[in-house]
């Protein structure tokens, strides 16, 4: 029995050894595929949306829908919506949650279909992409613009759930297109005393004065 136990117990850090490196390997492994399917989820969508909105022809109304059906099969907007809320969200009531989802929604269909409608045929060029956490890849771009201007840096966080992507925020040149927004809803908030009514209202009239 002694030199039995002897032997597992040799044999156990050997056997520690190769679980760890296989599941290192695993691990690599799916990293390695989740960046892939990011990149190409990435490239792709950028093609849809240049063909969807800079048909020509088209009237800010057939925009709109187009990009509001890119909106919601690629990005987590509630997931996007909640986390910019922050804490205000546990606050607020279930009607001004849902009333803030929709608005929030309605004002980045509004803001990406005016940028869209100046697009001059700039080209989206991946430069790398890289694994962030378990869930999250980054995948890092650059736009290409026309009469030597300087490339416009976008990075795009892309989060895998259930085994479908979604973006969950968009930075560009370094700066969180998310936390942005956070700081600006909190700031609206607290000049309103604290009241997520008060955003509510400011995005009634920033919705309603570009529709």
């Amino acid at each position: 029995m002694l030199a039995r136990r002897k032997f597992h117990l040799a044999v156990l850090p050997v056997f520690l050894l190769v679980f760890l490196g296989f599941n290192s390997v695993s691990s690599s492994v799916q990293a390695q595929e989740i960046e892939q399917q990011a990149e190409s989820f990435i490239d792709s969508l950028a093609d849809d949306a240049i063909n969807a909105l800079t048909v020509s022809g088209s009237t800010e109304e057939q925009r709109s829908e187009r990009f509001r059906q890119l909106l919601v099969e690629n990005f987590a907007v509630k997931t996007i919506g909640r986390w910019v809320l922050g804490r205000h969200w546990k606050s607020a009531t279930k009607a001004e949650q849902s009333e803030y989802l929709d608005l929030f929604q309605e004002l980045l269909i509004v803001t990406y279909v005016s940028r869209f409608s100046s697009y001059s045929g700039e080209n989206l060029k991946i430069n790398k992409t890289v694994a962030n956490g378990k869930r999250d890849v980054i995948v890092y771009s650059s736009i290409v613009r026309e009469n030597s201007q300087p490339a416009l840096h976008v990075d795009w966080r892309v989060r895998s759930r259930k085994n479908t992507l979604k973006i969950v925020d968009v930075i560009v040149e370094g700066v969180s297109m998310g936390q942005t927004q956070r700081s600006e809803f909190a700031s609206v908030i607290r000049q309103n005393g604290g009241k997520v009514e008060g955003l509510l209202v400011e995005l009634r009239k920033r919705v309603s004065k570009s529709a």
